[in-house]
């Protein structure tokens, strides 16, 4: 499948340079990968799908799946980022020991975790490696800080993901508040859409009824992870840190990868919005689909 995948973006940029012609405006005809997680009713990740049962748009336009892969055998490239602000202080022993057995799960020779923390700044505690031994040596040096920089640290793990190639995401431990961030939200969701990025937020609630919680920094990480096709959990207990961690690596092992080259386009807007329906499912399951809301056709200036 990854001979296939480079075979077609090397046909797909030959095509592109034959066919242009030389009074014309250029084409943009880069492939655009969208990766599917598909749960049934009770939340469960589902497997078994088929090319014909995925429906692929980009505003609107039905769009050819030119790859289709299930369970991709892609790298996958993990930001963990763990909050150490001092609001964390309490429940940071318990994140440290719950992010490190999922390190432990998730973890194959092809792929690659880099461990950062963030509080008042944000710091890359271990580049990428698949290497435990020094994971688990960054974990242990995870002290706690002051502040909250939770914005900064989704734009900069995901400016380091947009180096990477295969699958992409980022895992985000923290209580939801965000004090001394340098960018805004709009900001790091870009760098998060443009980064192709797949968002996964444990937000830690040790009292729901806290006067102190940050509801909407809590109602800001639900919505990157929504645009970016991952998802949120609520964590107000050990066991549940590991729920949370278990269900994220039951998704990653079950993705769908869909890649197509993209038909003309009628709109001007930058954003390009992509839809997934399902087709011939069984009916009666409640599949539902999650996958990011779209691409940006230019970099942000950063």
């Amino acid at each position: 499948m990854k001979r296939a995948y480079l075979a077609l973006m090397v046909l797909g940029c030959a095509l592109a340079a034959a066919q242009e012609p030389e009074t014309t405006l250029k084409v943009d005809v880069k492939l655009v990968n969208v990766f599917v997680t598909v749960t049934d009713s009770h939340g469960a990740p589902v497997g078994s799908l088929q090319k014909e049962n995925f429906l692929l748009k980009e505003d609107g336009k039905e769009q050819k799946i030119a790859i289709f892969d299930r369970e991709s055998e892609l790298p996958l490239s993990i930001v963990l980022a763990v909050d150490t602000s001092l609001s964390t202080r309490k429940d940071l022993p318990l994140e440290l020991a719950s992010a490190r057995k999922f390190a432990h799960t998730i973890l194959r020779p092809q792929d690659g975790l880099s461990l950062y923390k963030f509080s008042e700044e944000v710091n890359e505690v271990v580049p990428f490696t698949s290497d435990l031994k020094r994971i688990d040596a960054g974990i242990d040096r995870i002290r706690n800080g002051a502040a909250t920089a939770l914005y900064d640290a989704v734009f900069l793990g995901s400016r380091a993901l947009g180096k990477r190639q295969g699958r992409k995401v980022m895992v985000v431990i923290t209580d939801g508040g965000d004090t001394v961030s340098q960018v805004d939200y709009q900001q790091a969701l870009r760098a998060a859409e443009e980064a192709e990025a797949i968002i996964y937020s444990i937000i830690v609630v040790p009292i729901e009824a806290s006067a102190g919680r940050d509801t909407g920094g809590e109602h800001a990480l639900i919505q990157i992870s929504g645009d970016t096709g991952g998802k949120y959990y609520y964590a107000t207990s050990l066991a549940q840190l590991d729920e949370a961690f278990r269900k994220i690596s039951d998704e990653l092992r079950t993705q769908y990868l869909l890649a197509y080259y993209p038909s003309q386009r009628y709109s001007d807007s930058e954003f390009r919005r992509i839809q997934v329906d399902l087709a011939k499912a069984p009916a009666g399951v409640g599949y539902q689909a999650r996958y990011r809301a779209g691409y940006y056709t230019t970099k942000g200036d950063w």
